[in-house]
């Protein structure tokens, strides 16, 4: 247990340093703020000369506030860890000078660092704050929305408002990518690329055809016990989660062994369970 934990903060200490660069060697130094409370902070900044760490630790201490009283102490430190690192490191990374003036490379490589940053962070159980405690708490009511979708509705608002603040349509669009890039790569990193298929087929030969499936290509298969609810007739549905490129296989297989077979194929965004992800490590 004890190494387990000090196995979290160290990976949330490594985690913060993709996600300071993103912010101080990319985003910050080109005008683009990428949403949030770091995009807020970065737009502050211009305005009061604080540094744009120091910023993003002050406005995250009414919202760490509420995650003590929504979360718990617990996830309030290891988010209040987290943050002081990305602080400490933004602050300290501004001193150093920009990587690109390019704003579309600053867009797509200061967002992608963020998050990956972010995502190791919310796999670690922690948040980087701000936003983040927002997002935890929709998710939380609203678990089918993806992650990066919420990031990227409450982060457009900030978008919108730095387009604004800094007079410039350019600046904001390529914040607006920023944004884009981050919700991409966030869902990526939390959820995986399953790239899988969800299959049913509907047969006179659910037998030969699942342990065809058994066999010839090992894959396992649930049968479903279903009804016609015209025909009354009972049926026997065959259920099965393969990887997308595999898919070809089954249907090549259906066609050979029942060529009037029904059959539904449907992309299978996340799948958990024995043989793919586990739940309750993965699911936030």
């Amino acid at each position: 247990m004890i190494k387990r934990t000090i196995l979290q903060y160290l990976i949330i200490g490594v985690a913060t340093i993709p996600y300071a660069i993103g912010i101080s060697l990319f985003l910050d130094p080109n005008d683009l703020a990428p949403g949030g409370i770091t995009g807020i902070a970065i737009l502050l900044n211009r305005l009061t000369g604080l540094e744009t760490g120091t910023l993003i630790l002050l406005l995250n201490i009414p919202l760490l506030l509420l995650g003590i009283q929504k979360f718990g102490w617990k996830f309030t430190f290891v988010t209040s860890y987290a943050l002081a690192w990305i602080t400490v490191l933004t602050n300290l990374l501004h001193r150093f000078p920009v990587l690109t003036t390019d704003r579309l490379l600053a867009s797509i490589v200061g967002g992608a660092l963020v998050a990956i940053g972010m995502g190791v962070i919310f796999r670690c159980h922690g948040t980087t704050g701000g936003i983040d405690i927002l997002v935890k708490l929709l998710r939380r009511k609203h678990p089918h929305i993806r992650t990066g979708a919420l990031f990227f509705c409450l982060d457009c608002t900030v978008v919108i408002v730095a387009g604004i603040v800094f007079g410039n349509l350019e600046a904001s669009i390529y914040a607006a990518v920023a944004v884009f890039v981050t919700m991409y790569i966030l869902d990526l990193v939390l959820y995986g690329k399953d790239e899988a298929k969800l299959i049913y087929i509907i047969s006179d030969y659910p037998e030969l055809l699942a342990q065809n499936l058994l066999h010839e290509l090992q894959m396992g298969v649930t049968i479903l016990r279903g009804e016609g609810a015209y025909s009354k007739q009972k049926k026997e549905i065959l259920m099965l989660v393969t990887a997308k490129k595999r898919s070809l296989l089954v249907e090549e297989l259906v066609k050979n062994v029942d060529s009037n077979a029904f059959m539904i194929v449907m992309n299978a965004n996340e799948i958990y369970g024995r043989g793919y992800k586990n739940f309750f490590a993965e699911k936030l």
